[in-house]
């Protein structure tokens, strides 16, 4: 792997982010010089820690997800491939560092959410979906059915529950897929798929979309049997942020990093721990791999945990505190209407248009796609369409906030018309539709999205939940999209070779 290239493709998705900030932060709505400074830093971090990381991922992560699939598969033993995969959908997801920063986030606005209650029911929400995928796959049920079959019950179930609960619900969907689930799930998937469809790809994909229905459906039930105070809702204060300000400069800029850094080493260590223990489980059990192919992977490991921690320092030391401030500020100008809501709208937009291109397990998923595919897909114009759902669902997101539109309609009408267009797009893209979905809503959408919305809300931090829901349920109708306009293109092509055949003779 040329790092020297792969670190010039991250940087392209990352620095649009940085200067559209820092153009801002410095014009029309200044933000403090040493803030900026650490965005400017946080994000040559986030680079730089990306690149790593998924120099680890390609090494060691897929690889041994892939293998885990087909040896898991080879066993013929249903019953220990459907509880494997249980046991690991709970036990990664548990440990998934978004989790733990989504549940803190919760229980900070909603204190009567009991951290490790939410916690496990999404993880036990990821675990069974994970089991019905994989059971999906090894029975070739058509996908489109299967999603209509759940999405129905998931939307019957959500109507039970408190309507203040469904953004959560939505937005629990999306935080579940961050950067050390999707390459592994994915990896799997496409393991399994490998030795059960070797000749139809149309298996290939959909796991990870599959997989972010539980935590969903999980939330809602939890929602369903939690005492919620009365009137709770309507008395939530906003919540201020508290910055030092006796420290110099230079303290200012690098001292959160230096004591953030060894908080996401212990973070990411318990992220990746699980996967390592499964890996020497299963090397142990069935894979048998040689010496040199185990280096190969510990290696990877290595990679992607140094890589996911330098990346969640940086995201998390410089750029959600920038994201709030610049929020707040853009907020309370676009409270008095006219052309400062327009440029809130059109800010979020730009941001969801090129955040989503720096997202680790989106890089995970197109390369995947333009790899399955033999390079018929290409990753940039997969990207272009994800970027286009993805800003689409910021600027309705703001929308919401601003008009105090109700988020329950949205996320009916979204997901009714992704429903309606798997009746025209083919089954493949429809899984990778899915897929990206899980996808989009990673560590800089938890963090960046929702600190901007956060500080956008004002005094209602509790409307900004749902914007996490609308990023991962528009790239699910803009992939599509895209699936049709590729079958219409394929047809044509066909059309002009059969004429072109008959001509010649």
């Amino acid at each position: 792997m040329d790092i020297a290239a792969k670190f010039k493709e991250t940087a392209k998705s990352v620095f649009p982010v940085i200067l559209i900030v820092l153009a801002l932060g410095l014009t029309i709505v200044p933000l403090p010089k040493d803030l900026l400074a650490r965005f400017a830093a946080g994000g040559l971090l986030l680079i730089f820690g990306l690149t790593v990381f998924l120099m680890g991922v390609g090494m060691g992560i897929e690889p041994m997800g892939e293998r885990c699939g087909s040896a898991l598969v080879a066993k013929k033993n249903l019953p220990l491939l459907l509880a494997c995969a249980f046991a690991i959908g709970f036990i990664v997801t548990a440990a998934e560092p978004d989790i733990q920063v989504f549940a803190d986030q919760v229980q900070e606005i909603f204190p009567f959410v009991n951290k490790l209650a939410f916690t496990f029911a999404i993880a036990g929400g990821v675990g069974i979906f994970l089991l019905l995928g994989l059971l999906r796959t090894i029975l070739n049920f058509p996908i489109k059915i299967f999603f209509v079959i759940f999405y129905g019950l998931l939307f019957a179930l959500a109507f039970f529950a408190p309507q203040n609960f469904w953004p959560i619900a939505f937005d629990s969907g999306g935080a579940t897929t961050g950067p050390m689930t999707v390459p592994f799930i994915m990896s799997l998937g496409l393991g399994v798929s490998a030795v059960r469809a070797s000749k139809n790809s149309d298996s290939s994909f959909g796991l990870t979309g599959t997989a972010s229905i539980g935590p969903v459906m999980a939330v809602l039930a939890y929602s369903i049997f939690l005492r919620v105070p009365q009137d709770f809702f309507q008395e939530i204060a906003e919540v201020e942020l508290e910055a030092a300000k006796s420290a110099g400069f230079l303290s200012k800029v690098f001292l959160p990093f230096a004591n953030l850094f060894p908080v996401f080493l212990r973070e990411s260590l318990f992220a990746i721990a699980p996967l390592f223990v499964l890996f020497i489980i299963f090397q142990l059990a069935l894979l048998k791999m040689t010496a040199r192919q185990c280096a190969r992977i510990i290696v990877g490991f290595v990679y992607a945990y140094l890589g996911l921690s330098i990346f969640l320092t940086g995201v998390n030391g410089g750029f959600s505190d920038a994201g709030n401030e610049l929020g707040k500020s853009l907020g309370a100008l676009a409270a008095g209407g006219g052309g400062w809501l327009c440029l809130l709208i059109a800010v979020g937009i730009a941001f969801g248009a090129v955040i989503v291109c720096a997202e680790p397990a989106v890089w995970v998923l197109s390369e995947q796609v333009e790899k399955v595919s033999g390079g018929a897909i290409k990753r940039n114009a997969l990207l272009i369409f994800l970027s286009a759902g993805t800003a689409l669902g910021i600027a309705i997101a703001l929308f919401a906030n601003v008009f105090d539109f109700n988020l329950k309609w949205i996320l009916i009408a979204g997901y009714s018309a992704s429903m309606l267009l798997m009746i025209f797009c083919p089954p493949m893209w429809t899984g990778i539709a899915f897929d990206s979905g899980g996808v989009a809503s990673g560590p800089l959408t938890s963090t960046f999205i929702l600190s901007f919305t956060i500080g956008a809300a004002g005094a209602n931090p509790s409307d900004s939940f749902g914007v996490i829901a609308l990023v991962a349920m528009m790239p699910l109708s803009a992939i599509q999209i895209m699936g049709i306009i590729y079958k219409a293109k394929q047809r044509g092509r066909k059309n002009r070779e059969k004429l072109a055949k008959k001509e010649a003779k």
